[in-house]
C-alpha cells in the first residue's frame, strides 16, 4: 500500500510537474469509502477495470511510442545497457528469490486462491494470468531502455528508474499524457482497494477469528489509511520499499514452506520464528563483515543503496537471508528437541516430539431408514487443525 501511494505521487509529479499529494489524498478517500461499504466483492469489480486499463495503456503506449519516439543512437552505446554487467548477472538470482518469496506475503493472491471453486479453475486462471503478465512486463520493461535511449531518463532533475516508463510517456503529446494520467490513477485505485481489503480481511481472520462486527471492520478500513499515507509521503523510493519486504520474505518464507509438507510434521512455529529473525540477523552479520562497520551492516537491512551499489552487498544480503534463516531454524529445531528430551526424561515421560500428530475423527452416526438409502452418506467431521508453536 505504501509503495502504491508513493509510486502514484512520483508519477503525477513527473508527468505534470505538480505536487502529487492531492492525488494521493483523493485516491485514499475514494477507495476507503467504497471499500468500507462494498468489501472484497467490489474489489473483484475494480480488478476487471484494472485489467482493461492495463490493456488500454499498453496499446496506447505501443502506438504512440512507436510513432512519436525518436531514439538517439549515440545514447545506445554510451548507456551500456546492451553490455554484460555485474548487476545483470546478480539479478538472475535476486529477482526470482525476491519475487517468489514475497508473493507468499501478498494476501490478495491467497484470497483469490481460496475463492476459486475448483483446483482446475485456479490452474486456468493462473495460467492465463502468467501469460498476460509475462507479455505486459516484457513490453513495460523494454520502455526503460527506450527512455534511456531517447534522453527521457534520467531527466532533469534526475528521476528514479522505477518510473522510467512514465518518463518516456511524458515526452509524448499532451493529450496522450492526459489519458495516461487517468489510466494510471484508475490502475492505482484498483490495486489499492485490493490491498485494503486483503489487509483488513487478514487482520479480522488471523487476529480476531472473524468475530468482529461489520462496523468495526469498516472502521479498520478507514483507520489504516492514515499511517499508510504518512509513511508513503516519507518513502524515498518505491524500489527500496519492495526490497525491504523482499528481504524479510526471503529470510522467513523458506523456513515457513517446510512446515507445509506432510512429511515435515515435526516442524513447529518456533523454528519458523527463529529462522525468520535469524535470517535478518545473518544479513546484519554479513553486512558488518563485508563493510567492516556495524552501522553499514544495519543499513544493509534497509538496503539503503538499493540494487545499484555496484558491489556484492545486495546480492550477499539475498543469499544470507534464506541460507541464514534455514541454518538458524535448523539450530532451533535441534535445541527444541534437546529441551523436550531433557524435560521428558526428567519427568519420566515418553519422548514424543517426533511422533506424527493423530487426529480423532468423529462420525455423526445415526439410525438410517430405508427412505434414507438414496441420501448421501454422512461425511465424517474432523476437528480443526491447530498449529503448534513448540
Amino acid at each position: 500500500m505504501v509503495a502504491e501511494l508513493s509510486a502514484l505521487q512520483q508519477i503525477i509529479t513527473a508527468l505534470t510537474g505538480l505536487n502529487g499529494l492531492p492525488a494521493v489524498i483523493v485516491e485514499c478517500a475514494v477507495t476507503t469509502i467504497y471499500t468500507s461499504l462494498g468489501g472484497f466483492r467490489i474489489s473483484f469489480i475494480t480488478d476487471n477495470i484494472q485489467g482493461a486499463m492495463v490493456v488500454g495503456l499498453i496499446i496506447l503506449a505501443l502506438i504512440t511510442v512507436g510513432v512519436e519516439t525518436r531514439i538517439d543512437r549515440s545514447l545506445v552505446d554510451s548507456s551500456g545497457f546492451l553490455q554484460p554487467s555485474l548487476l545483470g548477472w546478480q539479478l538472475i538470482y535476486i529477482l526470482p528469490v525476491a519475487i517468489l518469496t514475497n508473493d507468499f506475503f501478498i494476501s490478495g493472491f491467497w484470497i483469490r486462491t481460496f475463492a476459486s471453486k475448483t483446483d482446475k479453475d485456479l490452474l486456468i486462471g493462473t495460467s492465463i494470468a502468467t501469460v498476460a503478465i509475462t507479455i505486459i512486463l516484457t513490453l513495460v520493461g523494454a520502455t526503460g531502455l527506450l527512455a534511456a535511449w531517447t534522453g527521457a531518463y534520467p531527466g532533469n532533475p534526475p528521476q528514479s528508474g522505477s518510473i522510467a516508463f512514465f518518463l518516456l510517456l511524458g515526452e509524448l503529446p499532451a493529450w496522450v499524457v492526459g489519458i495516461v494520467i487517468v489510466m494510471t490513477v484508475s490502475l492505482s485505485t484498483a490495486a489499492f482497494d485490493s490491498l485494503q481489503s486483503a489487509m483488513v480481511s487478514t487482520g479480522s481472520n488471523d487476529l480476531f477469528r472473524n468475530k468482529l462486527s461489520y462496523g468495526w471492520i469498516r472502521a479498520a478500513v478507514v483507520l489504516i489509511i492514515f499511517p499508510v499515507v504518512a509513511v508513503a509521503l516519507k518513502s524515498p523510493s518505491v524500489l527500496q520499499i519492495y526490497l525491504i519486504s523482499d528481504l524479510v520474505s526471503a529470510s522467513s518464507i523458506p523456513v515457513l514452506v517446510i512446515g507445509l509438507s506432510d512429511r515435515c510434521y515435526w516442524w513447529r512455529g518456533f523454528e519458523v520464528v527463529v529462522g525468520g529473525l535469524g535470517g535478518l540477523l545473518t544479513v546484519f552479520i554479513f553486512g558488518t563483515i563485508y563493510f567492516g562497520n556495524a552501522q553499514e551492516g544495519a543499513y544493509l537491512l534497509l538496503l539503503e543503496n538499493g540494487l545499484y551499489g555496484n558491489d556484492w552487498s545486495a546480492f550477499g544480503a539475498f543469499v544470507a537471508a534464506p541460507i541464514g534463516g534455514l541454518l538458524w531454524a535448523g539450530a532451533a529445531f535441534g535445541l527444541r528437541l534437546l529441551v523436550q528430551w531433557i524435560v521428558a526424561k526428567s519427568k519420566g515421560q515418553r519422548f514424543d516430539a517426533l511422533d506424527r500428530p493423530s487426529f480423532e475423527q468423529t462420525f455423526n452416526v445415526g439410525t438410517r431408514s430405508s427412505e434414507d438409502d438414496d441420501m448421501p452418506a454422512t461425511v465424517p467431521d474432523e476437528p480443526p487443525l491447530k498449529g503448534t508453536f513448540f
